[in-house]
């Protein structure tokens, strides 16, 4: 059976934003050392780029309905190369927030246009299964943007690790371009004000309101836990170096792995009672992490990264299914609201953590976890789809 490259051009779409994103997030304790900042203040370098994609993402939807998709995807790959690079010259910590925040600004047109060319391109039945293929690829490139700057740190410095993710990102574009077939399903906008006008229907619509509101619990969560939890290895019992720190991301292939079985367990249990079960495992991995135990903590990990991703698979497509109308307006917003959960994520801990360390971050969580779970319970459909 041939491979449809389409799906190649995803999945390396997917991995173009988010080896980006989270980049500075297992360094983040170094950066601190080196700006001589707080884990709060150091924080702001990942609240920059999540907030700055918070913005831009519903908009994205609306322009990419007139220009089409693969153009301003490819577009924002391309121009995403300068922030990357200008990250490894930055002088200060203010001149890498700035940088962080423009790379933000040019992720949106990225995963979120993608989501909407897979909804586009895909009919229902096969969405669910491509969104977790590019779930896969979105979390092994999230691996390789927090493990080689951790790696390198030692040998380059984190700053050369950024060089590297700028190399990385053009090897994207590369595949992106040769892959990503021109769509052909899609169906141009007439102009800018009627998609708009599709993306304030949406925001009345309390279904999609409730979508929304998981995407915001999902990253919140793992900015929450993948950010402070560098901090606490970091810190005395543990002590542990940048590698090790880089390489504990590892985890997020587990995740990965599975995210493209979303469809499948969909199917079988219904999108509602699917993700209560994966919210339930996942409020018990972040428990366990209480133990201090380096390879409990893994553990904890692990069943964090992976119960994040069948999440997020199963919530990102049924927002294309809810959506008739306007899906990438829709899919635009749903992005908003997950990324304003991972700028709270990223920062609000870190207040918890400078004032009560890992177990308040912890408790933030689960409080977290639990209203997700009453969300889904009460507003999300019961049906198999």
């Amino acid at each position: 059976m041939s491979i449809d490259p389409r799906r190649v051009g995803v999945a390396f779409a997917g991995a173009a934003a988010f080896i980006n994103l989270y980049a500075p997030q297992a360094i983040l304790p170094f950066m601190a050392q080196e700006f001589r900042v707080s884990a709060a203040d150091a924080s702001l370098v990942l609240t920059a780029g999540s907030l700055a994609v918070a913005l831009t993402a519903p908009f994205t939807g609306v322009v990419s309905d007139v220009l089409g998709r693969k153009r301003v995807i490819t577009a924002a790959i391309a121009l995403l190369l300068i922030p990357t690079v200008m990250v490894a010259y930055a002088p200060s910590l203010h001149a890498l927030i700035v940088w962080r925040f423009i790379q933000g600004l040019l992720l949106p047109p990225i995963f979120a246009v993608t989501i909407a060319y897979v909804d586009d391109e895909w009919p229902a039945r096969d969405a669910t299964g491509v969104v977790g293929i590019y779930a896969s690829a979105s979390g092994f490139g999230g691996f390789l943007g927090r493990f080689v700057p951790g790696i390198l740190i030692d040998y380059i410095g984190w700053r050369g690790g950024f060089l590297v993710m700028a190399a990385l990102t053009l090897l994207c574009l590369v595949m992106v371009l040769a892959f990503l077939t021109p769509e052909k399903q899609f169906v141009r906008a007439t102009n800018l004000t009627a998609s708009l006008r599709q993306m304030f229907q949406h925001v009345r619509d309390p279904k999609l309101i409730a979508i929304f509101a998981v995407g915001f619990g999902v990253l919140f969560n793992f900015m929450a836990t993948f950010t402070y939890v560098s901090f606490h290895l970091a810190a005395p019992p543990f002590d542990k170096s940048a590698a090790f720190l880089g390489s504990i991301f590892i985890v997020y292939l587990g995740g990965s792995m599975l995210a493209p079985l979303t469809g499948v367990a969909v199917t079988r249990l219904g999108r509602r009672n699917f993700v209560i079960c994966v919210l339930a495992v996942w409020a018990c991995g972040v428990l366990g992490m209480l133990i201090p135990s380096v390879s409990v903590i893994i553990g904890g990990l692990l069943i964090c990264a992976t119960c994040g991703f069948l999440c997020q698979a199963a919530s990102t497509s049924y927002v294309g299914i809810s959506a008739e109308d306007g899906r990438s307006a829709a899919i635009g917003l749903y992005v908003m609201f997950f990324y304003i959960g991972g700028s709270f994520g990223a920062y609000v801990p870190g207040l918890a953590w400078e004032a009560a360390g890992w177990p308040s971050t912890v408790a933030m969580v689960i409080a977290m976890i639990a209203i997700m779970g009453v969300i889904v319970e009460r507003t999300w459909e019961g049906k198999l789809r």
